[in-house]
């Protein structure tokens, strides 16, 4: 049996040739990172600059569009006053984007071959930077008042909290609470201060003053810390109004 002699400089050429190429892998997958990291940076200065163009529209594929993320503005607005939140610009967003949501910008913008701009949130006030006068979604304008949800990340909305902001909605619905809430403390007023009145004309001079100190509380509560019906501050960027 004969053994093949090693050759010493083949052997030296291969390895060089073998650490050559995976230094040129790394080289690349170095730059496909530099690169990726490049394109989040450029994504995340574009959610907080906001809108300083003007633009109300991206240059979107619509063949590549999926319907059922395309909202109007007056489906928005309407979801904004039901639960009391905010449509404001990303520039006031205080609070974290989650990587997916970046991710899900990239993808959208490969696919259109475009740079969205213009990003809006939907989210509670609490989420927001706003001036002085839960559950957050991610959109772009697509133009004519509509918008495509790009990411939706969080928890779900408390199904209690239609419930609870739906004095808050508008004035009629603060009037009607008002007078369920002034019955109800007047029975229990009744009952507890007035047990021997169980007059009718009775009950309703206590209701009426009870109705009058509640209304007066409420005006003033809101009033003094200049709060707004939710109709009114869905899309403010004042935490006053």
């Amino acid at each position: 049996m004969v053994v093949e002699r090693v050759n010493l400089q083949r052997k030296l050429e291969a390895l060089r040739n073998k650490e050559m190429q995976e230094e040129k892998l790394l080289e690349e997958v170095q730059k496909i990172l530099e690169e990726e990291k490049s394109s989040e940076a450029d994504i995340l200065h574009r959610i907080s600059a906001g809108d300083p163009d003007g633009i109300d529209y991206n240059d979107f594929n619509f063949d590549l569009l999926e319907s059922g993320r395309i909202f109007h503005l007056s489906q928005i607005k309407k979801i904004c006053v039901t639960y009391r939140l905010r449509f404001l610009s990303t520039s006031f967003f205080k609070g974290d984007l989650p990587p997916e949501a970046v991710s899900a910008i990239k993808q959208l913008e490969r696919a259109h071959s475009t740079t969205l701009r213009n990003f809006r949130i939907i989210a509670p006030a609490e989420f927001f930077r706003l001036e002085n006068a839960d559950d957050p979604m991610l959109f772009a304008p697509i133009g004519n008042n509509y918008f495509y949800l790009i990411h939706k990340w969080g928890k779900d909305m408390h199904p209690l909290r239609k419930m609870m902001k739906w004095p808050l909605k508008n004035l009629e619905n603060l009037i009607i609470f008002s007078f369920f809430a002034s019955f109800l403390l007047s029975f229990g007023i009744r009952e507890v201060f007035f047990s021997r009145f169980q007059e009718t004309s009775e009950f309703l001079v206590i209701f009426m003053y009870t109705f009058k100190s509640v209304i007066g509380l409420i005006f003033f509560y809101g009033i003094a810390l200049g709060k707004n019906f939710s109709s009114g501050n869905w899309n403010s960027k004042f935490y006053n109004a």
